[in-house]
C-alpha cells in the first residue's frame, strides 16, 4: 500500500463516520458539550456538510494523482 493510498482510505473512512453523523441528524440526534449545552444542530449539520464536501474534494484530487 502506498501513502497516497493510505491518505485516501483514510479521508474515506472519514467521510464514512462523517455520513452517519448527517444521517444521526436526520433522524432527529441531539449533541450536547460536555456541560450539557446543547450543540445547535442546523449549525452542526452544515459544518458537518461543508466538511464532506471538501472531503469529497481531497478524495477526487487523490483518486486522480493515484490512477
Amino acid at each position: 500500500m502506498t501513502a497516497p493510498d493510505t491518505e485516501l482510505d483514510r479521508l474515506t473512512a472519514r467521510r464514512v463516520i462523517i455520513l452517519y453523523r448527517l444521517e444521526m441528524i436526520a433522524q432527529g440526534a441531539q449533541l450536547t458539550y460536555e456541560d450539557g449545552t446543547p450543540i445547535d444542530m442546523a449549525s452542526e449539520k452544515a459544518r458537518l456538510e461543508d466538511v464532506v464536501a471538501d472531503l469529497d474534494r481531497r478524495i477526487e484530487t487523490l483518486t486522480r494523482t493515484v490512477n
